[in-house]
Protein backbone atom coordinates (compact mmCIF):
# COMPACT_ATOMS: atom_id res chain seq x y z
CA UNK A 1 0.00 0.00 0.00
CA UNK A 2 2.74 2.45 0.86
CA UNK A 3 4.60 1.99 -2.46
CA UNK A 4 0.77 2.31 -4.12
CA UNK A 5 0.49 5.99 -2.24
CA UNK A 6 3.92 6.42 -3.18
CA UNK A 7 3.75 6.15 -7.17
CA UNK A 8 0.28 8.01 -6.55
CA UNK A 9 1.99 11.07 -5.20
CA UNK A 10 4.66 10.99 -7.62
CA UNK A 11 2.40 11.28 -10.53
CA UNK A 12 0.37 13.81 -9.10
CA UNK A 13 3.70 16.12 -9.02
CA UNK A 14 4.54 15.01 -12.52
CA UNK A 15 1.06 15.76 -13.76
CA UNK A 16 0.88 19.35 -11.33
CA UNK A 17 4.33 19.84 -12.96
CA UNK A 18 3.13 19.11 -16.68
CA UNK A 19 -0.17 21.07 -16.11
CA UNK A 20 2.00 24.27 -15.40
CA UNK A 21 3.83 24.33 -18.65
CA UNK A 22 2.96 27.41 -20.92
CA UNK A 23 4.02 29.25 -23.51
CA UNK A 24 8.22 29.91 -24.63
CA UNK A 25 10.82 32.55 -22.92
CA UNK A 26 11.32 33.42 -26.77
CA UNK A 27 8.62 35.10 -28.97
CA UNK A 28 8.56 36.29 -32.85
CA UNK A 29 6.65 38.99 -33.31
CA UNK A 30 5.45 40.57 -36.57
CA UNK A 31 3.55 43.53 -36.40
CA UNK A 32 2.02 45.63 -39.85
CA UNK A 33 2.11 49.10 -39.17
CA UNK A 34 -1.59 49.55 -39.67
CA UNK A 35 -3.56 48.68 -36.35
CA UNK A 36 -6.40 47.11 -38.41
CA UNK A 37 -3.71 45.40 -40.82
CA UNK A 38 -6.30 46.37 -43.37
CA UNK A 39 -4.41 48.18 -46.36
CA UNK A 40 -5.61 50.18 -49.86
CA UNK A 41 -4.37 48.26 -53.14
CA UNK A 42 -0.57 48.96 -53.88
CA UNK A 43 -0.35 50.40 -50.47
CA UNK A 44 3.09 49.46 -49.06
CA UNK A 45 2.92 47.23 -45.78
CA UNK A 46 5.76 47.73 -43.47
CA UNK A 47 6.42 44.64 -41.24
CA UNK A 48 8.63 44.99 -37.91
CA UNK A 49 10.12 41.78 -37.08
CA UNK A 50 11.17 41.38 -33.85
CA UNK A 51 12.66 38.71 -31.66
CA UNK A 52 12.21 39.00 -27.84
CA UNK A 53 13.67 37.09 -24.79
CA UNK A 54 11.51 37.55 -21.91
CA UNK A 55 9.88 40.32 -23.42
CA UNK A 56 13.72 42.05 -24.11
CA UNK A 57 15.04 42.37 -28.05
CA UNK A 58 17.43 39.51 -28.64
CA UNK A 59 20.32 40.97 -30.52
CA UNK A 60 21.94 38.74 -33.07
CA UNK A 61 19.50 36.37 -33.64
CA UNK A 62 19.32 33.98 -37.21
CA UNK A 63 15.72 34.91 -39.01
CA UNK A 64 14.44 33.05 -41.98
CA UNK A 65 11.48 34.86 -43.85
CA UNK A 66 8.91 34.70 -45.99
CA UNK A 67 7.29 37.17 -47.23
CA UNK A 68 4.50 37.71 -49.93
CA UNK A 69 0.59 36.25 -50.93
CA UNK A 70 -0.76 33.83 -48.37
CA UNK A 71 0.38 30.60 -49.73
CA UNK A 72 2.80 31.61 -52.54
CA UNK A 73 6.00 33.97 -50.99
CA UNK A 74 7.53 35.75 -53.58
CA UNK A 75 10.52 36.69 -51.33
CA UNK A 76 12.65 33.99 -49.18
CA UNK A 77 15.55 34.71 -47.50
CA UNK A 78 17.62 32.68 -44.79
CA UNK A 79 20.06 32.80 -42.12
CA UNK A 80 19.14 36.84 -42.06
CA UNK A 81 21.09 38.72 -38.55
CA UNK A 82 18.52 40.57 -36.40
CA UNK A 83 21.84 42.91 -35.23
CA UNK A 84 19.25 45.08 -32.84
CA UNK A 85 16.94 41.99 -32.83
CA UNK A 86 14.17 43.97 -35.44
CA UNK A 87 13.68 44.05 -38.81
CA UNK A 88 11.67 45.86 -41.46
CA UNK A 89 10.15 44.29 -44.47
CA UNK A 90 8.14 46.09 -47.17
CA UNK A 91 5.70 44.58 -49.46
CA UNK A 92 2.06 45.41 -51.24
CA UNK A 93 -0.23 43.92 -53.25
CA UNK A 94 -2.48 44.75 -56.45
CA UNK A 95 -4.96 42.65 -56.18
CA UNK A 96 -7.33 41.88 -53.39
CA UNK A 97 -5.80 39.60 -50.99
CA UNK A 98 -3.34 38.32 -47.89
CA UNK A 99 0.11 39.75 -47.82
CA UNK A 100 2.14 37.21 -45.02
CA UNK A 101 5.10 38.01 -43.37
CA UNK A 102 6.27 34.69 -41.87
CA UNK A 103 9.30 34.21 -39.85
CA UNK A 104 11.63 31.60 -38.04
CA UNK A 105 13.96 32.63 -35.68
CA UNK A 106 17.12 29.74 -34.71
CA UNK A 107 17.76 29.94 -30.66
CA UNK A 108 20.07 27.95 -28.85
CA UNK A 109 19.33 24.67 -31.48
CA UNK A 110 15.68 25.62 -31.64
CA UNK A 111 13.35 26.94 -33.67
CA UNK A 112 10.30 29.85 -33.38
CA UNK A 113 7.78 30.96 -35.62
CA UNK A 114 5.84 34.02 -35.83
CA UNK A 115 3.96 35.44 -38.72
CA UNK A 116 1.65 38.24 -39.68
CA UNK A 117 -0.83 38.60 -42.55
CA UNK A 118 -2.17 42.17 -43.91
CA UNK A 119 -5.68 42.52 -45.75
CA UNK A 120 -5.53 44.14 -49.16
CA UNK A 121 -9.36 44.88 -50.22
CA UNK A 122 -10.41 41.37 -48.80
CA UNK A 123 -14.23 42.72 -49.68
CA UNK A 124 -13.69 42.56 -53.13
CA UNK A 125 -12.79 38.83 -53.33
CA UNK A 126 -14.61 36.75 -55.30
CA UNK A 127 -14.88 32.79 -55.56
CA UNK A 128 -12.81 31.48 -58.43
CA UNK A 129 -14.61 27.62 -58.21
CA UNK A 130 -17.53 27.35 -60.76
CA UNK A 131 -20.82 26.83 -59.70
CA UNK A 132 -22.18 23.75 -61.46
CA UNK A 133 -25.31 24.43 -63.60
CA UNK A 134 -27.21 21.40 -61.85
CA UNK A 135 -26.07 22.08 -58.22
CA UNK A 136 -29.27 23.29 -56.44
CA UNK A 137 -31.07 19.84 -58.59
CA UNK A 138 -28.39 17.60 -57.66
CA UNK A 139 -28.70 18.23 -53.50
CA UNK A 140 -32.33 17.99 -53.47
CA UNK A 141 -32.55 14.97 -55.70
CA UNK A 142 -29.87 13.59 -52.98
CA UNK A 143 -31.50 14.49 -50.03
CA UNK A 144 -34.77 13.02 -51.29
CA UNK A 145 -33.72 10.04 -51.88
CA UNK A 146 -32.06 9.81 -48.77
CA UNK A 147 -34.78 10.83 -46.97
CA UNK A 148 -36.77 7.80 -48.42
CA UNK A 149 -34.76 5.56 -45.27
CA UNK A 150 -36.43 5.62 -42.14
CA UNK A 151 -34.18 7.31 -39.53
CA UNK A 152 -34.77 4.41 -37.30
CA UNK A 153 -33.17 6.46 -34.39
CA UNK A 154 -31.39 4.61 -31.51
CA UNK A 155 -31.11 6.78 -27.89
CA UNK A 156 -29.21 5.16 -25.00
CA UNK A 157 -29.33 7.15 -21.65
CA UNK A 158 -25.55 8.12 -20.85
CA UNK A 159 -26.62 8.62 -16.56
CA UNK A 160 -23.13 9.79 -16.21
CA UNK A 161 -23.28 12.87 -18.11
CA UNK A 162 -26.22 13.58 -16.98
CA UNK A 163 -26.32 17.15 -14.95
CA UNK A 164 -29.23 18.97 -12.90
CA UNK A 165 -30.65 20.22 -15.77
CA UNK A 166 -30.33 17.99 -18.37
CA UNK A 167 -30.10 14.11 -20.03
CA UNK A 168 -27.32 13.25 -22.37
CA UNK A 169 -27.61 10.43 -24.09
CA UNK A 170 -25.46 9.06 -27.09
CA UNK A 171 -27.95 8.69 -30.39
CA UNK A 172 -27.69 6.85 -33.73
CA UNK A 173 -29.59 7.46 -36.69
CA UNK A 174 -29.55 5.82 -40.31
CA UNK A 175 -28.09 8.91 -42.72
CA UNK A 176 -29.54 6.91 -46.33
CA UNK A 177 -29.50 3.31 -47.37
CA UNK A 178 -25.97 1.78 -47.49
CA UNK A 179 -25.09 5.24 -45.71
CA UNK A 180 -24.47 3.59 -42.31
CA UNK A 181 -25.64 5.59 -39.35
CA UNK A 182 -24.40 8.58 -37.85
CA UNK A 183 -23.75 8.69 -33.82
CA UNK A 184 -23.89 12.23 -31.66
CA UNK A 185 -24.64 13.17 -28.48
CA UNK A 186 -27.89 14.45 -27.41
CA UNK A 187 -28.88 16.91 -24.18
CA UNK A 188 -32.38 17.46 -23.57
CA UNK A 189 -33.78 19.64 -21.13
CA UNK A 190 -35.39 17.32 -18.23
CA UNK A 191 -38.24 19.70 -17.71
CA UNK A 192 -41.11 18.80 -19.49
CA UNK A 193 -41.69 21.55 -22.36
CA UNK A 194 -40.84 22.52 -25.42
CA UNK A 195 -37.06 24.26 -26.74
CA UNK A 196 -35.05 25.21 -29.52
CA UNK A 197 -32.24 23.25 -30.87
CA UNK A 198 -28.97 23.76 -31.78
CA UNK A 199 -26.68 21.20 -34.14
CA UNK A 200 -23.13 20.86 -33.48
CA UNK A 201 -21.14 19.44 -36.58
CA UNK A 202 -17.51 18.75 -36.38
CA UNK A 203 -14.02 19.84 -37.32
CA UNK A 204 -11.62 17.50 -39.11
CA UNK A 205 -10.47 14.38 -37.95
CA UNK A 206 -11.65 11.36 -35.68
CA UNK A 207 -12.59 11.83 -32.13
CA UNK A 208 -15.30 11.02 -29.65
CA UNK A 209 -17.85 13.77 -28.46
CA UNK A 210 -18.80 14.85 -24.78
CA UNK A 211 -22.12 16.67 -25.76
CA UNK A 212 -23.15 20.05 -25.38
CA UNK A 213 -24.47 21.08 -21.82
CA UNK A 214 -22.50 24.85 -21.51
CA UNK A 215 -24.42 26.84 -23.97
CA UNK A 216 -27.79 26.63 -22.35
CA UNK A 217 -27.83 24.59 -19.70
CA UNK A 218 -31.89 22.96 -19.04
CA UNK A 219 -32.97 25.91 -22.02
CA UNK A 220 -32.02 24.41 -25.38
CA UNK A 221 -31.76 21.15 -26.94
CA UNK A 222 -28.31 20.21 -28.56
CA UNK A 223 -27.01 17.56 -30.91
CA UNK A 224 -23.16 17.21 -31.28
CA UNK A 225 -22.58 14.83 -34.60
CA UNK A 226 -19.71 12.91 -35.29
CA UNK A 227 -19.26 12.10 -39.16
CA UNK A 228 -17.69 8.64 -39.20
CA UNK A 229 -20.77 5.95 -38.68
CA UNK A 230 -18.66 5.13 -35.37
CA UNK A 231 -19.73 5.45 -31.64
CA UNK A 232 -18.73 8.61 -30.56
CA UNK A 233 -18.47 7.46 -26.73
CA UNK A 234 -15.13 4.64 -26.88
CA UNK A 235 -11.52 5.13 -26.07
CA UNK A 236 -9.49 7.78 -27.71
CA UNK A 237 -7.18 5.07 -28.93
CA UNK A 238 -9.67 3.67 -30.98
CA UNK A 239 -10.08 6.92 -32.64
CA UNK A 240 -6.27 7.64 -33.03
CA UNK A 241 -6.18 3.99 -34.44
CA UNK A 242 -8.84 4.85 -37.25
CA UNK A 243 -7.38 8.23 -38.08
CA UNK A 244 -3.68 6.76 -38.71
CA UNK A 245 -5.29 3.82 -40.71
CA UNK A 246 -8.55 3.32 -42.26
CA UNK A 247 -9.84 6.81 -41.68
CA UNK A 248 -6.17 8.16 -42.78
CA UNK A 249 -7.07 11.26 -45.06
CA UNK A 250 -10.76 10.44 -45.51
CA UNK A 251 -11.51 13.83 -46.95
CA UNK A 252 -9.48 12.42 -50.22
CA UNK A 253 -11.56 9.02 -50.29
CA UNK A 254 -13.87 8.95 -53.45
CA UNK A 255 -13.34 12.67 -55.15
CA UNK A 256 -12.93 11.68 -58.66
CA UNK A 257 -17.09 11.06 -58.26
CA UNK A 258 -19.87 13.57 -56.86
CA UNK A 259 -21.63 10.34 -55.74
CA UNK A 260 -19.15 8.73 -54.04
CA UNK A 261 -17.31 11.12 -52.49
CA UNK A 262 -16.94 10.91 -48.39
CA UNK A 263 -18.15 13.50 -48.03
CA UNK A 264 -21.32 12.94 -49.87
CA UNK A 265 -22.67 10.84 -46.76
CA UNK A 266 -21.40 13.52 -44.92
CA UNK A 267 -23.38 16.01 -46.05
CA UNK A 268 -26.27 13.69 -46.10
CA UNK A 269 -25.81 12.83 -42.51
CA UNK A 270 -25.56 16.72 -41.63
CA UNK A 271 -28.97 16.95 -42.54
CA UNK A 272 -30.80 13.41 -41.54
CA UNK A 273 -29.70 15.21 -38.14
CA UNK A 274 -31.54 17.94 -38.92
CA UNK A 275 -34.48 15.62 -39.17
CA UNK A 276 -33.47 13.85 -36.00
CA UNK A 277 -33.86 17.10 -34.47
CA UNK A 278 -37.42 18.26 -35.94
CA UNK A 279 -38.53 14.32 -34.89
CA UNK A 280 -38.11 15.12 -31.08
CA UNK A 281 -41.28 16.07 -29.28
CA UNK A 282 -39.54 18.31 -27.30
CA UNK A 283 -38.17 20.61 -30.03
CA UNK A 284 -40.56 24.06 -30.41
CA UNK A 285 -40.49 23.81 -33.87
CA UNK A 286 -38.96 27.52 -34.13
CA UNK A 287 -35.27 27.95 -33.37
CA UNK A 288 -33.20 26.06 -35.04
CA UNK A 289 -29.29 26.72 -35.14
CA UNK A 290 -25.99 25.12 -36.55
CA UNK A 291 -22.67 25.84 -35.48
CA UNK A 292 -19.08 24.51 -35.72
CA UNK A 293 -15.15 25.10 -37.04
CA UNK A 294 -13.14 24.75 -39.61
CA UNK A 295 -14.39 21.48 -41.62
CA UNK A 296 -17.75 22.25 -38.90
CA UNK A 297 -17.83 25.87 -40.21
CA UNK A 298 -18.16 24.42 -43.63
CA UNK A 299 -20.75 22.05 -42.47
CA UNK A 300 -22.63 24.81 -40.59
CA UNK A 301 -22.75 26.67 -44.08
CA UNK A 302 -23.89 23.74 -46.17
CA UNK A 303 -26.82 22.95 -43.88
CA UNK A 304 -27.97 25.63 -43.58
CA UNK A 305 -27.84 26.61 -47.05
CA UNK A 306 -29.94 22.83 -48.00
CA UNK A 307 -32.52 22.81 -45.10
CA UNK A 308 -35.09 25.35 -44.75
CA UNK A 309 -36.27 24.40 -41.23
CA UNK A 310 -32.21 26.14 -40.13
CA UNK A 311 -33.21 29.53 -38.64
CA UNK A 312 -29.15 30.48 -38.52
CA UNK A 313 -25.58 29.47 -38.66
CA UNK A 314 -22.85 30.18 -36.75
CA UNK A 315 -19.39 29.46 -38.65
CA UNK A 316 -15.47 29.86 -37.55
CA UNK A 317 -12.53 29.78 -39.96
CA UNK A 318 -14.75 27.49 -42.36
CA UNK A 319 -12.84 25.20 -44.22
CA UNK A 320 -13.41 23.80 -48.03
CA UNK A 321 -13.56 27.67 -49.48
CA UNK A 322 -12.46 27.94 -52.93
CA UNK A 323 -10.33 25.19 -53.89
CA UNK A 324 -10.31 26.21 -57.57
CA UNK A 325 -7.92 29.28 -56.44
CA UNK A 326 -5.32 27.26 -57.02
CA UNK A 327 -5.32 27.41 -60.49
CA UNK A 328 -4.44 31.75 -60.10
CA UNK A 329 -2.04 30.65 -57.65
CA UNK A 330 -4.39 31.97 -54.72
CA UNK A 331 -4.56 30.86 -51.29
CA UNK A 332 -7.29 28.09 -51.27
CA UNK A 333 -9.10 26.29 -48.59
CA UNK A 334 -8.44 23.34 -46.59
CA UNK A 335 -7.77 20.60 -47.10
CA UNK A 336 -6.04 21.99 -49.89
CA UNK A 337 -6.69 19.32 -53.04
CA UNK A 338 -4.54 20.71 -55.55
CA UNK A 339 -1.90 22.39 -53.79
CA UNK A 340 -1.07 18.86 -51.80
CA UNK A 341 -2.63 16.18 -53.83
CA UNK A 342 -1.77 17.18 -57.25
CA UNK A 343 -3.43 18.55 -60.26
CA UNK A 344 -6.93 16.95 -60.47
CA UNK A 345 -8.18 14.91 -64.01
CA UNK A 346 -11.54 16.24 -65.05
CA UNK A 347 -13.65 14.20 -62.83
CA UNK A 348 -11.64 15.40 -59.64
CA UNK A 349 -12.19 19.33 -60.46
CA UNK A 350 -16.12 18.98 -61.20
CA UNK A 351 -16.56 16.70 -57.88
CA UNK A 352 -15.43 19.08 -55.90
CA UNK A 353 -17.36 21.50 -56.98
CA UNK A 354 -20.40 20.23 -55.20
CA UNK A 355 -18.67 20.01 -52.39
CA UNK A 356 -17.02 23.60 -51.98
CA UNK A 357 -18.23 25.88 -48.98
CA UNK A 358 -18.33 28.92 -51.45
CA UNK A 359 -21.28 27.56 -53.46
CA UNK A 360 -23.37 26.60 -51.07
CA UNK A 361 -23.13 30.04 -49.83
CA UNK A 362 -24.66 31.58 -52.66
CA UNK A 363 -27.78 29.96 -51.44
CA UNK A 364 -28.10 30.99 -48.08
CA UNK A 365 -31.14 33.20 -46.82
CA UNK A 366 -31.09 32.63 -43.05
CA UNK A 367 -28.51 35.10 -40.76
CA UNK A 368 -25.12 34.10 -40.04
CA UNK A 369 -22.01 34.63 -37.99
CA UNK A 370 -18.35 34.28 -39.05
CA UNK A 371 -15.32 34.95 -37.05
CA UNK A 372 -11.49 33.91 -38.73
CA UNK A 373 -8.10 35.53 -38.09
CA UNK A 374 -5.84 36.49 -40.94
CA UNK A 375 -3.16 34.49 -39.30
CA UNK A 376 -4.78 30.80 -39.98
CA UNK A 377 -2.62 28.62 -42.22
CA UNK A 378 -5.06 26.41 -42.24
CA UNK A 379 -7.93 27.80 -43.33
CA UNK A 380 -6.49 30.75 -45.31
CA UNK A 381 -8.94 34.02 -45.00
CA UNK A 382 -8.31 35.00 -49.02
CA UNK A 383 -10.77 31.58 -48.90
CA UNK A 384 -13.11 32.31 -46.51
CA UNK A 385 -13.67 36.36 -47.71
CA UNK A 386 -14.11 34.52 -50.92
CA UNK A 387 -17.02 32.44 -49.90
CA UNK A 388 -18.26 34.99 -47.50
CA UNK A 389 -18.26 37.56 -50.05
CA UNK A 390 -21.30 35.94 -52.26
CA UNK A 391 -24.02 35.87 -49.32
CA UNK A 392 -26.47 37.65 -49.79
CA UNK A 393 -28.56 37.34 -46.50
CA UNK A 394 -27.95 38.80 -43.20
CA UNK A 395 -24.39 38.07 -42.11
CA UNK A 396 -21.37 39.80 -39.52
CA UNK A 397 -18.13 38.93 -39.71
CA UNK A 398 -15.93 39.47 -36.57
CA UNK A 399 -12.43 38.86 -37.38
CA UNK A 400 -9.20 38.53 -34.82
CA UNK A 401 -6.81 39.39 -36.60
CA UNK A 402 -3.96 37.87 -34.88
CA UNK A 403 -5.64 34.05 -34.35
CA UNK A 404 -4.70 31.29 -36.67
CA UNK A 405 -6.53 28.15 -37.01
CA UNK A 406 -7.29 28.41 -33.12
CA UNK A 407 -9.63 30.36 -30.61
CA UNK A 408 -9.48 33.37 -28.31
CA UNK A 409 -11.18 33.40 -25.69
CA UNK A 410 -13.15 36.58 -26.70
CA UNK A 411 -13.92 35.23 -29.77
CA UNK A 412 -15.25 32.27 -28.14
CA UNK A 413 -17.67 34.20 -25.75
CA UNK A 414 -19.21 36.24 -28.50
CA UNK A 415 -19.88 33.55 -30.27
CA UNK A 416 -21.91 31.99 -27.47
CA UNK A 417 -23.84 34.89 -26.71
CA UNK A 418 -24.41 35.44 -30.43
CA UNK A 419 -25.61 31.55 -30.70
CA UNK A 420 -27.99 32.38 -27.32
CA UNK A 421 -29.53 35.69 -28.88
CA UNK A 422 -31.06 33.18 -31.75
CA UNK A 423 -31.86 30.51 -29.36
CA UNK A 424 -34.01 33.63 -27.86
CA UNK A 425 -32.19 32.05 -24.09
CA UNK A 426 -29.60 34.73 -22.90
CA UNK A 427 -27.78 33.88 -19.78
Amino acid sequence: MKRVFSLFLCLLCVCAVTAQIRGNEIRVVVSPDHSDWVYRLNEKCTFTVRVLKAQNLLSDVKIDYELGPEMYPTEVKKDVVLKDGTLKLQGTMKTAGFLRCKVKAHVDGRTYEGLATSAYAPEQLQPVTKLPADFRDYWAKTLEEARKTPLNPLMTLLPERCTETDNVYQVSFQTKAWGGRFYGILSIPKKEGKYPALLRVPGAGVRPYAGDTYTAPGKVITLEVGIHGIPVTMQQSVYDALAGGALSNYWTFGRDSRDASYYNRVVVGALRAVDFICSLPQYNGKALGVTGSSQGGALSVITAALDSRVTFLAAVHPALCDHEAFFKKRACGWPHYFYYYGAPDEKQLETVRYYDTANFARLLNVPGWFSWGYNDEVCPPTSMYAAYNVISSPKELHPYLETGHYWYQEQWDEWLDWIRRQLNVPM
